[in-house]
């Protein structure tokens, strides 16, 4: 397994799972370009994917966050974690999380943190087996419409 940062090459293949798709491709929009290109060129940002011999098997996003807590240590912030659904199950997750946890380590942070949609139970006992610690209550502001 490789972990490495995402290629534009990777970026149909992201969407895909993001999408969960499976191994199908998802179609790139100019969208999707311009986020691409923003956190490629952000030092604070990174998309990251797990990969075999043959294909992208998961990726996640990684930012790092500036802060006066955690003595004025940055934090690393996870979002988009996916595996593919016909690899799920194998431990890859864990070592897809155990790498970024790593990375952010390498870094200096003073924690990781994420947030998981309230419905996906799974995905929360998974988390807790790493590690994490139900600590704060999250909020969310939709800005569309």
């Amino acid at each position: 397994m490789e972990f490495r940062e995402a290629t534009r090459q990777d970026l149909p293949v992201v969407l895909a799972l993001l999408a969960d798709a499976g191994e199908e491709r998802a179609e790139v929009t100019e969208a999707h370009e311009q986020a691409f290109a923003a956190i490629a060129a952000d030092p604070r940002n990174e998309m990251l994917v797990l990969a075999d011999a043959d294909a992208v098997v998961g990726c996640l996003q990684l930012t790092y966050i500036p802060g006066l807590g955690q003595g004025g240590r940055e934090r690393a912030l996870v979002e988009a974690v996916r595996i593919r659904e016909d690899r799920r199950g194998g431990g890859l997750g864990a070592e897809l999380m155990r790498l970024a946890v790593e990375r952010a380590r390498g870094r200096g942070c003073g924690l990781v943190q994420l947030t998981s949609n309230k419905r996906r139970s799974g995905a929360h006992r998974f988390y807790e087996r790493l590690g994490f610690a139900r600590s704060h209550e999250g909020f969310k502001l939709g800005l569309d419409g």
